[in-house]
């Protein structure tokens, strides 16, 4: 891995982190799941603090986050994690056979 933190802060696309980083992936996998390892990924590099560590060191520290939102969706699902609101969210006008009483 070669790239800077400001060439890092410029990328938007799941490919274009994995050509950044420098790592294998299965496309299918990523078109399937591009969303939620985003996400995860974000989540994941917002609670790490990385104030005091050199640039190498926080793109280190981005890249280990980056493969393990990947790994989770190779054996985990978006449904399964719920990691955007609407997964989390029930609707107002929904009623669930179990609410129902006789």
């Amino acid at each position: 891995m070669t790239g800077t933190l400001a060439e890092f802060n410029q990328l938007t696309d799941a490919e274009q982190y994995f050509e950044f980083f420098g790592l294998p992936y299965d496309p299918k996998a990523v078109n399937i799941n591009r969303l939620h390892i985003l996400k995860q990924f974000s989540n994941a590099i917002r609670q790490t603090n990385v104030a005091g560590l050199s640039e190498a060191e926080q793109l280190e520290v981005y890249r280990k986050a980056f493969i393990q939102a990947y790994d989770l969706f190779l054996s985990s699902s978006g449904v399964e994690q719920k990691l955007f609101k609407v997964f989390n969210e029930k609707p107002a006008n929904v009623v669930l056979l179990k609410d129902l009483t006789v």
